[in-house]
């Protein structure tokens, strides 16, 4: 690697602490945020070996146009999402031009990771959280309605056989989203890297990742149905972040297995 390649990684270096600096609203949501600065070093791990070629230092130019850009428009909206994304487009810019072409479609899997290693989630999509309760809540409204209970249904609250329900916003999964999608987006790698489903299914993971946090809406209705709405708003609810996590995880297993190649019997 030349002194070029080292200044270019500094200053991308510098561009993520500013990205991550620039809003720091994330900062009463630490605990959950911070977890997901474990992609960029998962991500350099999922891409090794690296290996680059001894050309003259060099950017691809029309990619390192599109990051500046959506650097520029992001910083100036302070849109964390755009930074992210441009951030990304510069690490491509120098990774294009700087390994191998035979290495390129390894490499351009591990740009997920990249995208992701930015607190987007938590401070720009706030109205997501909104969907996932308001859909979370009439999915749960509709099957217990289905199984022959007496269900009110407004909004994001619920009143099932007399039980008050309330889908809060701790409820949305929001805090955890980027952390579903980083573990979604490594069980993608490792099973279905080699296969161009790989992409398919990254696309998919903001749907599983809904799925597992309606389920967790649901698990939460049955619990206060059963064993009353103090246990189920108690330690049951506080661990629920964790437990959408589990879902998560074993959902994406489950789908990513199934569509795995089978290898041949020797």
């Amino acid at each position: 690697m030349k002194t070029a390649d080292k200044l270019w990684l500094v200053t991308l270096g510098v561009l993520a602490v500013v990205a991550w600096l620039r809003n720091t609203r994330w900062w009463g949501e630490a605990a959950d945020v911070l977890p997901i600065l474990v992609a960029l070093p998962l991500g350099a791990w999922l891409g090794k070996p690296w290996t680059f070629t001894e050309t003259p230092f060099r950017l691809h130019q029309t990619t390192l146009g599109i990051g500046v850009l959506l650097t520029v428009v992001g910083g100036f909206l302070s849109i964390t999402l755009l930074l992210a994304a441009g951030w990304t487009c510069l690490l491509w810019a120098w990774l294009r031009e700087r390994t191998a072409n035979s290495d390129h479609w390894r490499l351009r899997r591990i740009l997920v990771f990249a995208f992701l290693a930015f607190p987007w989630v938590t401070l720009d999509l706030e109205p997501v959280g909104w969907w996932f309760r308001l859909s979370g809540a009439y999915v749960t409204a509709g099957l217990f309605k289905a199984i022959g209970f007496h269900v009110i249904h407004n909004g994001t609250e619920l009143t099932i056989q007399g039980a008050p329900i309330a889908v809060t916003a701790a409820c949305s999964g929001l805090k955890v989203l980027q952390s579903m999608l980083i573990a979604g987006s490594f069980l993608a790698h490792v099973l279905l890297g080699d296969t161009p489903r790989y992409w398919q299914n990254i696309a998919a993971l903001a749907a599983i990742a809904w799925a597992a946090n309606t389920a967790r809406i649901l698990l939460i209705s049955v619990a206060s149905l059963t064993f009353g709405q103090e246990f189920a708003m108690g330690l049951f609810h506080t661990w629920g972040g964790l437990s959408v996590l589990v879902l998560m995880f074993i959902a994406c297993w489950g789908l990513f297995q199934w569509q795995a190649p089978r290898q041949s019997p020797a």
